[in-house]
């Protein structure tokens, strides 16, 4: 008996350490998790109990409302323009920032956005952006150019939308190839420079190679970002005009919380995650097929 019970208490005592660890990610992401998976199946305006509908409300996503997939479609336009974009800036940054003097300075600088309210960051480029008085167009109206309505017109909503988060996010990625950047040893910079490389040959030979993991987990981390952002949209355009900035996560918070449809909204970001899953994991396998180890 006294086996017994020290080998369960050598069993149970690593998980005691570990639950102040565990236990949030059960509370805040397991349990909502499932309970959004069973709402989903269920017709729910928070008024009334909820009613059981089994599959309805994926068939209405997936099969009678447009506006679902035109969500889908600007989502992955954002997450992917997000990534191409955010991705290279924030690597020359860092190469420039490693070449210079005062490295920690500038890191401080551009990671000041990642903890600046969003709130704030939307209304500081709403004044930058604003089609009459927005410092953009006057600089643009000094060179005799017309500045159209940034965030206003469908033409120009999402690439001013992307290019804001790609600014707010940008501090994150720096640091992360900074970090790269030293890990790098200086010999090998040497002995290229010793053989006639330059610069351009340097950066395509050693420094990118050097960099594959630290590209794999921006790659990943950015694409995921992007596919979920919300509040930073929702406070620049909510969605418009004309919804050509209104991304899935926008929607479901909308179908939840405007139209009271708790159902829908479930099994939209059910739909969503299950997205972000399967382009993740696929990701990562071709990544790894290339020679990086995600490990």
């Amino acid at each position: 008996m006294r086996r017994g019970a020290a080998a369960w208490n050598r069993r149970l005592t690593p998980w005691l350490f570990l639950a102040p660890a565990l236990l949030p990610g059960v509370v805040f992401f397991l349990l909502p998790g499932l309970i959004a998976l069973v709402l989903s199946f269920t017709s729910w305006n928070l008024l009334s109990p909820p009613r059981w509908v089994g599959l309805a409300n994926y068939a209405y996503l997936l099969g009678t409302d447009p506006v679902f997939y035109r969500t889908l479609l600007n989502t992955f336009v954002f997450a992917i323009g997000t990534a191409l974009l955010g991705i290279p800036l924030a690597l020359g940054i860092a190469w420039a920032i490693a070449a210079s003097h005062g490295k920690a300075f500038w890191r401080v600088i551009y990671w000041l956005p990642m903890v600046t309210n969003a709130v704030a960051i939307a209304y500081a480029w709403q004044f930058v952006l604003d089609p009459a008085d927005g410092i953009l167009n006057r600089l643009l109206g000094l060179l005799g150019l017309g500045g159209p309505d940034w965030l206003g017109s469908p033409a120009t909503a999402m690439l001013s939308v992307v290019a804001i988060a790609t600014w707010a996010s940008l501090g994150h990625n720096i640091l992360l190839f900074s970090a790269g950047l030293e890990e790098i040893d200086e010999r090998l910079y040497e002995a290229a420079e010793i053989d006639g490389a330059g610069p351009w040959r340097m950066l395509w030979s050693i420094t990118l190679p050097m960099l594959r993991p630290t590209l794999l987990f921006t790659s990943v981390t950015s694409l995921i970002s992007g596919l979920g952002s919300f509040a930073l949209i929702l406070l620049l355009t909510n969605g418009g005009p004309e919804g050509s900035t209104n991304v899935t996560a926008l929607y479901f918070y909308q179908m939840a919380f405007e139209h009271l449809r708790m159902g829908r909204a479930s099994a939209a970001a059910l739909v969503l995650f299950a997205l972000i899953l399967v382009l993740t994991l696929i990701q990562l396998r071709l990544l790894r097929e290339g020679g990086v180890d995600a490990d």
